[in-house]
């Protein structure tokens, strides 16, 4: 075999692995054997709720009532994974959202909202007076949209969250809304109620928001799975 069929052969592989989905930058394969389920479709099984309102589960998802309060998963820290949410707003919009780099395990509503990372559920932040830091797929006031892919209820979106070291990488609906790295330059808070500046830990909890009454997002699935290792 020559040099060149080689060569011609390497670059057939290489494109036939881009295609289905494979980066020559991990070593692990994508499988739906690699996710792991974290919400049984039964019941609250390793989660737990603090705050106000509650979380419960009806027709195979979790919903929430009241709010504002966190359902977080009590299992352990979260890290080099990414994070799949497969979500429905109950109304055209709702508002709640996914947390993540909570730094230590919470007893209350406001410490993740402070301290972790709001990965923003509100396809029309507009409408109580916010920008468009505070839409879907963002880290909630931190970082500017690089797509608005949100669907309106009653559509189901997926998300999927990489925390890959410092860097925080969201997807929604497969576009790219965020990809942030820690220490990358975030805009002055705007509003008290908005989490405070500064770097989160590698490692943290996750949860799932309920915001009020008025905001219902049923929750289908969350599922992690770790990354694969460099090359």
């Amino acid at each position: 075999m020559t040099a060149k069929s080689i060569l011609q052969g390497f670059c057939l592989s290489l494109s036939f692995m881009l295609l289905l989905g494979f980066s020559p930058g991990y070593a692990q394969k994508n499988t739906d054997k690699d996710w792991k389920q974290f919400f049984n479709g039964k019941d609250l099984t390793g989660w737990k709720q603090v705050g106000p309102g509650t979380h419960y589960v009806e027709d195979g998802t979790i919903r929430s009532h009241g709010g504002m309060g966190l359902l977080y998963y009590t299992g352990g820290k979260m890290s080099n994974c990414t994070i799949k949410v497969v979500y429905q707003m109950q109304k055209s919009n709702s508002n709640s959202g996914v947390f993540i780099r909570i730094p230590i395990e919470p007893r209350e509503a406001m410490m993740p909202v402070f301290y972790g990372y709001e990965v923003q559920i509100d396809n029309h932040p507009e409408t109580s007076g916010e920008d468009e830091y505070h839409i879907t797929g963002t880290l909630y006031s931190l970082t500017k949209p690089l797509a608005k892919s949100g669907k309106p209820g009653p559509e189901w979106n997926t998300m999927e969250i990489t925390l890959d070291g410092p860097r925080t990488i969201v997807y929604l609906n497969g576009q790219k809304v965020t990809d942030y790295k820690e220490g990358d330059p975030t805009p002055e808070r705007k509003f008290d109620y908005e989490p405070f500046r500064g770097p989160r830990p590698l490692t943290g909890y996750i949860g799932l928001q309920n915001h009020s009454d008025n905001d219902i997002v049923y929750f289908k699935e969350v599922s992690v799975k770790p990354l694969g290792k460099k090359k």
